[in-house]
């Protein structure tokens, strides 16, 4: 038995109270480059240490971008920000620069790496950097899979090794079972020799009409 369309359930399904469905965005170069040197900005903001005018200078500059895109902050949706699925990390300086490599209704693979930026100590990656990119995933498996708009309802990791920066990784998942509006998912991820780094398992859940 198949689901239901979301839409005959719900009329507003597109329109869940501050949840509408937001389509992609194709901002240009000019953000492409802006996203990428964001991104060494995030790594060199974390591991330079350079002399106090230095710091002075960075702060210079760190206000006059302030200054500069601050006209032009825009709602949820109209940014290209997380809605640019070809640029690593859709385009979303929150989410690890990770590049979508698999997307289909039986499984979703991401590959990419993590960075200077996101280390906790002893140059490994923060353990709470890995639900970040678990929870996006078990996002992605869910619309692949055909999934109406759904919410995290609890998500579970298992650390198994130090997870490394600047090492190719992969993470690969998938829907395990369904339950009406219940989707259990779970996904692996391990480096270039299949080595498990650490797997998880959450729920999403399908939301009410008019639930944000």
């Amino acid at each position: 038995m198949t689901d239901p369309d979301p839409k005959d359930l719900d009329p507003e399904y597109e329109h869940h109270g501050g949840f509408p469905e937001f389509g992609p965005a194709d901002p240009g170069a000019g953000f492409r480059r802006f996203v990428t040197a964001m991104r060494r900005v995030q790594d060199l903001a974390v591991s330079a240490a350079p002399d106090d005018d230095v710091w002075d200078r960075a702060a210079e500059h760190a206000a006059a971008l302030v200054e500069l895109l601050g006209p032009f902050q825009a709602a949820e949706g109209i940014s290209p920000a997380g809605r640019t699925p070809d640029l690593p990390g859709m385009g979303s300086l929150l989410l690890p620069p990770w590049d979508l490599t698999r997307y289909g209704p039986d499984s979703v693979e991401m590959t990419g790496h993590f960075s200077r930026f996101h280390v906790g100590g002893n140059m490994a990656v923060h353990g709470g950097v890995l639900p970040l990119l678990f929870d996006h995933t078990f996002g992605m498996i869910s619309h692949a899979a055909g999934r109406p708009i759904s919410r995290t309802a609890f998500l579970h990791v298992d650390y198994r090794k130090v997870t490394p920066i600047d090492e190719p990784l992969s993470i690969r998942g998938r829907v395990t079972r369904t339950e009406g509006r219940k989707a259990f998912v779970s996904a692996e991820l391990v480096d270039a020799d299949e080595n498990l780094l650490a797997d998880g398992n959450g729920l999403m859940v399908r939301l009410l009409p008019g639930q944000p």
